[in-house]
């Protein structure tokens, strides 16, 4: 239900609405297991949708998928749109969707490029160490400014290799490169590929605009990430989520306040984003949380527990739903009172004691108004969603995923020339170099046959022709002499690699704030 420029949330004897014009002040929406929190978030994506603005969204437990069709008539619906007012404006119909799967089973899959994500958010992928991550971004440095592009694992791996047989000249241009630490985080490539990344890593990689799809009767489309899997790798499910609110950070220009926001993205499980986390990391998060705003992109966090959330993040979020919360145990009362204290009080009644009297699909709601103001918090009843309760099944996902507007276009990987192979191909040629002189022909062909004891005759049985005192001297040097010209061919492509980044500026790939590629 939309009024003008705002979204119907509930009622709490009166209408309570999210007002389009300041949803992009991002929000969070708390409460315990089983209270409400997977209906309130497919309202307000309906919500959003129907306001024509679309929507990214993780369905953890499948049960968000049912949005995608009209849902059925039930009495218990039916009779709390009525205690609502909804009444005969209540309308059961579906959202137009795009099912996404980063293993490409339940959906669209979704890849990005190894040079994308860039070096912060794989080393917070892989656990990395400092020391770790100060090699990875050294091969990431080396790749950009000598233009070798990181597609995916076997890329990074090859440059890795390639780290670990040219360290020495390496090192003295960039800082110490031990082969030790180059076989940590080639264990932790091999983690990753086990845990199914491989799938995440290569091309056609996303275009950012596939989520920002409207319907030509000007409704937002709703892409729906299948993360029932995902979630089993929490730390992969985060870093994704990362990368693509960064992506959006990087690509999308500055509009300031629109009327409504040109996406809104809902973080689901938003606790795993922070599990752990290294300070610089939570400070990059608040930075683009902060800014992100002024591109239009509003950012929901989804989670259990206010706690989970760094106070610096959560000062960001001005529209906030709070579901019931449990409170036995010392840090759960601890939660409810943070809860509590973030709401503008209503002297009505006391927030702290009916967080924890919240029945299902109930909540507490406090959205800004007029000037970014946070509104007086009000025990709402939550508005029943206009698709279905419960997920769809598989059929009926089989049938969306096929009619959908970008079918066809992901499905199938490319494995264009990359690192991998650029780097193969150099060693290829080094080697040929270094061989050229024993397979030249000729006499001095001959003369290296024999110096270097390679050529046999047929009297000999195959055996090599025994060379007097002088001939041994002569192989001697000049096998010393072509050692060194492969030892030169070897050392002139790690000094290709290693040069300084002066003599590379042109072809230096830029990164932003979580260092992901910038595309231009």
């Amino acid at each position: 239900m939309i009024v003008e420029d705002r979204i119907y949330i509930g009622s709490s004897g009166k209408p309570e609405y999210l007002t389009l014009k300041l949803a992009n002040r991002h929000g969070l929406v708390t409460g315990a297991t089983g209270t409400g929190k997977t209906v309130t978030l497919q309202i307000l994506a309906e919500g959003f949708s129907n306001a024509g603005v679309p929507v990214f969204c993780a369905d953890i437990k499948g049960d968000l998928s049912g949005l995608a069709i009209a849902g059925e008539p039930k009495d218990f619906l039916t009779k709390r749109a009525e205690e609502i007012g909804l009444g005969d404006q209540y309308v059961l119909e579906e959202s137009p969707t795009i099912f996404w799967d980063l293993f490409g089973v339940e959906g669209h899959p979704i890849r990005t490029t190894i040079s994308e994500m860039g070096p912060l958010l794989l080393a917070r992928l892989m656990n990395l160490n400092d020391t770790q991550e100060g090699v990875l971004n050294i091969a990431f440095k080396i790749a950009d400014d000598e233009g070798l592009l990181l597609l995916d694992l076997k890329d990074l791996r090859a440059m890795l290799g390639y780290l670990s047989e040219h360290a020495k000249e390496i090192s003295a241009t960039y800082g110490n490169v031990s082969t030790a630490t180059i076989g940590a985080i080639q264990r932790g490539l091999l983690v990753l590929e086990q845990q199914g990344a491989d799938n995440f890593f290569g091309e056609p990689a996303l275009e950012i605009s596939e989520l920002m799809r409207t319907t030509r009767d000007g409704r937002g489309v709703v892409s729906v990430l299948a993360a029932d899997k995902l979630i089993n790798n929490p730390r992969l499910y985060a870093t994704f989520l990362l990368w693509l609110l960064s992506e959006l950070f990087e690509v999308l220009p500055e509009v300031g306040d629109p009327e409504k926001p040109r996406l809104v993205f809902f973080f689901d499980e938003a606790h795993l984003l922070f599990d752990e986390a290294p300070k610089a990391l939570v400070d990059k998060v608040e930075q683009v949380v902060k800014l992100i705003r002024s591109k239009g992109v509003g950012v929901y966090f989804v989670t259990q527990n206010p706690l989970d959330m760094p106070e610096s993040v959560l000062a960001q979020l001005g529209n906030r739903i709070q579901h019931a919360l449990r409170a036995y145990t010392p840090r759960e009362q601890r939660a409810v009172k943070v809860a509590a204290s973030t709401f503008r009080p209503n002297p009505a009644f006391d927030a702290f004691e009916v967080i924890t009297q919240l029945g299902v699909g109930e909540a507490l709601v406090s959205t800004l108004e007029g000037k970014g103001v946070p509104s007086v918090v009000e025990r709402t009843l939550i508005r029943p969603p206009s698709g279905r309760l419960g997920p769809l099944t598989p059929e009926e996902r089989r049938q969306i995923v096929q009619n959908s507007p970008v079918a066809g276009h992901y499905d199938t990987p490319v494995d264009r020339e990359s690192a991998f192979e650029m780097l193969a191909a150099k060693a290829e040629e080094a080697l040929v170099q270094a061989q050229a002189p024993q397979a030249s022909g000729g006499l001095f062909g001959g003369l290296l046959g024999t110096l270097f004891g390679t050529t046999t005759t047929a009297a000999e049985g195959g055996r090599r022709p025994k060379l007097t005192g002088t001939q041994r001297v002569a192989r001697d040097v000049t096998r010393s002499v072509v050692n060194q010209v492969a030892g030169k061919v070897a050392a002139d492509l790690g000094r290709s690699v290693a040069g300084s980044v002066g003599s590379t500026a042109g072809r230096a790939i830029v990164r932003g704030v979580l260092g992901s590629l910038l595309r231009r």
